[in-house]
């Protein structure tokens, strides 16, 4: 069975259509990715029975459900609640929540519910580098719900001010002393505005005696600064740590590679994002976002500058020598300059084949010039503008084929040309061919101060024990107000930290899923920014829907139009098996007329012999006689002659019935008898 090629393309486009729909379908769907507490938490027999308690106090409970909207409002409407039943207007649902609490051993959590600060300190010092106008950290901060995707009953710390410095600070729990458990630190923030130039950053301060918290400053030490970062068009993830040198115990940061992905999304779609960090005992690191790594490395490789020093370094009192010539080239001094070499030759000359085109106008000037107080505007001369040039003529130029430039002698190896080789363990200044003949070092070229041993080497083969810290701060500068921060927890446990997320960002994460825009709205606001993809949307949307019309659109039917059609030939074929037809009809009437001949030849032969005889008797009168056979045999060749036209034009005749064709044999045989017949009668005359 053949198919038209349309309904072809119309079951692709159906096919791929349906495929649109069916992604379109699963995007709108809200997804929440929340990971779930391992079974194996490394946790002691108290802690896993208070950790199952509470898991068990939280299914009797059901506080964390998902109610519909219409609920809401009929619950609303009744008078049950109104504050904690309140909705949001651009949230589609409503959740009931209710405020973490860590299921494991930590050492700071926070989560600004109950909407105080009376753990953190503001600071109330000044910034010692900045201007008196704004080296004092009088920045707001406050304590509220998000703008957007609100979760009722769930409250962050805010940063109000813009253009100011901010410095906040809390005590941890107990100091964390950095042995044989791993650092996990965890917290949120959302650019409710977006982000400028500033950073949402925090400092873990470290265990000193004169640590103050509202002296907290820029300079205070810190042990780790972790957090987003951004300026211009510079997004960073910053791990920072400060190592402390175990020789002359001087401090020095420790920057970690950058982030393996793309952060800006982070920075602008305006969502609520956790940032986590991972030190493990062996020197391992990684850092995540939104629980996906983004970096990971070792504080032994893959920090800048490097915890160990090198071994070697360069000798502070050496100096290159007088007489060392850098130079791998020279001129060649045996080289001379050609007799014919003429450097004084222009670059370019005048072409001696070029010619004044007719009509140059020599004593006209393009632009009229006039001098005096007042100069009349300049216009183009009128009489140029027919004619093909104006002004005096010049040849036009071309390149002077004797031209060579300068001399100069060509470049051969420098016989003085020295190299830095070392040999056992000193360096020394050699010449090439000494170190080739040796198999030293490869020629430097450009001379180096040689290598000492370095007198601050050290070896830490254990970068992550780092300085105790006791606080955690915020120290910000920030040109964006409204920055969100909330649900800090630092622990030793990754998933004490996963069951954190899950009880607190996971909840902002299905709001915010499921109040996202839909698909044409997301691709809207996509086009606001990008005009240039409205092209793209165009061709998207317009080459299907032209396929579809080209390939689909049913086809002006042909029933109602009637067409003269020309009566059918008889084909080629046909015809040779007719003349077949008609050679064997003749055939067997010549058949029958012979045997009509044989039948009556006994008795004409006597005939004929008397019938010779008398012709041969009357052959001297025969002058009457002959002149009436020739009329006769005349008379026979014209009747062949009409006979065989006729036989041609039936031969022709583009068609024929069974009964003309039973007719024309019927003519044809008595045709040939009448021919007969009169033979027969001449022979007798």
């Amino acid at each position: 069975m053949k198919l038209d090629r349309g309904w072809v393309w119309c079951v692709l486009l159906l096919s791929l259509a349906v495929a649109a729909a069916v992604v379109a379908a699963q995007e709108k769907q809200p997804e929440v990715d929340v990971s779930d507490v391992d079974e194996d938490m490394g946790l002691d027999e108290e802690e896993m029975k208070v950790l199952m308690a509470e898991e068990e106090d939280e299914e009797e409970e059901e506080e964390a459900t998902v109610m519909d909207e219409e609920h809401s409002d009929e619950t609303h409407d009744t008078g049950a609640a109104g504050g904690k039943a309140e909705s949001d207007a651009n949230v589609s649902f409503q959740v009931t929540y209710k405020t973490p609490v860590p299921t494991g051993d930590v050492y700071f959590s926070e989560t600004f519910d109950d909407g105080s600060l009376d753990r953190w300190q503001l600071s109330k010092t000044v910034k010692g580098d900045a201007d008196d106008e704004i080296a004092k950290y009088d920045g707001k901060w406050t304590v509220e719900q998000l703008k957007e995707n609100k979760v009722p009953g769930d409250q962050g710390l805010v940063l109000k001010s813009r253009a100011k410095h901010h410095a906040i600070a809390a005590l941890l729990d107990k100091p964390f002393v950095f042995q044989d458990e791993p650092l996990v630190v965890q917290y949120e923030v959302n650019f409710q505005d977006g982000i400028d130039c500033g950073g949402a950053y925090i400092k873990l301060l470290s265990d000193t005696d004169d640590l103050t918290l509202e002296q907290f400053h820029d300079r205070t030490p810190y042990t780790i600064m972790f957090g987003p970062d951004k300026c211009g068009e510079d997004y960073k993830l910053h791990f920072i740590f400060r190592h402390v040198n175990p020789l002359n115990k001087d401090t020095e940061e420790k920057h970690a590679k950058r982030a393996d992905v793309d952060l800006k999304k982070f920075y602008t779609d305006k969502k609520t994002h956790l940032y986590t960090l991972v030190l493990n005992p062996d020197n391992s690191y990684e850092m995540f976002i939104d629980q996906s790594s983004v970096s990971r490395g070792s504080l032994l490789h893959d920090v800048v500058p490097p915890v160990n020093p090198p071994k070697d370094i360069d000798d502070p009192n050496d100096s290159k020598p007088d007489d060392w010539d850098e130079r791998a080239k020279i001129p060649d001094p045996e080289a001379v300059k050609p007799d014919d070499w003429d450097e004084d030759a222009p670059a370019k000359i005048e072409d001696p084949d070029a010619l004044k085109p007719e009509g140059w106008l020599d004593d006209e000037a393009e632009d009229e010039e006039m001098d005096g107080e007042w100069e009349a505007p300049q216009i183009p001369n009128p009489a140029c503008e027919t004619a093909p040039g104006c002004g005096e003529w010049k040849r036009p130029m071309i390149n002077n084929p004797q031209y060579k430039g300068k001399w100069k002698a060509p470049l051969v190896d420098n016989p003085n040309y020295q190299i830095m080789c070392t040999l056992h363990d000193s360096a020394k200044t050699l010449p090439r061919s000494l170190c080739d003949t040796h198999s030293l070092s490869s020629p430097k070229g450009v001379w180096k101060p040689r290598k000492i041993d370095n007198p601050d080497y050290f070896e830490d083969l254990q970068p992550f024990r780092m300085t105790p810290f006791k606080a955690v701060g915020l120290e910000l500068w920030s040109m964006t107000s409204d920055i969100y921060f909330d649900n800090f927890i630092i622990t030793s446990h990754k998933e004490v930290a996963d069951r954190w997320a899950s009880d607190s960002w996971g909840l902002k994460k299905l709001v915010a899923s499921a109040n996202e825009p839909g698909i044409f709205a997301q691709l809207m606001l996509a086009a606001e920014e990008r005009p240039w993809l409205w092209v793209i949307y165009i061709l998207t949307v317009g080459l299907p829907v032209g396929l579809t019309v080209l390939f689909c659109w049913p086809k002006k039917s042909d029933d109602y139009v009637y067409k003269k059609v020309d009566l059918p030939k008889a084909d080629v074929e046909e015809e040779e098996e007719e003349e077949e037809e008609e050679e064997e009809e003749a055939a067997a009437a010549d058949e029958e007329d012979k045997a009509a001949e044989a039948t009556e030849g006994a008795p004409a032969a006597a005939a004929d012999q008397e019938e010779e005889e008398e012709d041969d008797n009357n052959a001297e009168a025969g002058g009457d006689n002959l002149e009436g056979d020739d009329d006769e045999e005349e008379e026979e060749e014209e009747e062949e002659e009409e006979e065989e036209e006729e036989e041609e034009e039936e031969s022709k005749a583009p068609e024929r019935t069974l009964e003309d064709e039973s007719n024309e044999g019927g003519d044809v045989t008595e045709e040939s008898h009448k021919q007969a017949v009169r033979k027969r009668k001449v022979r007798k005359d």
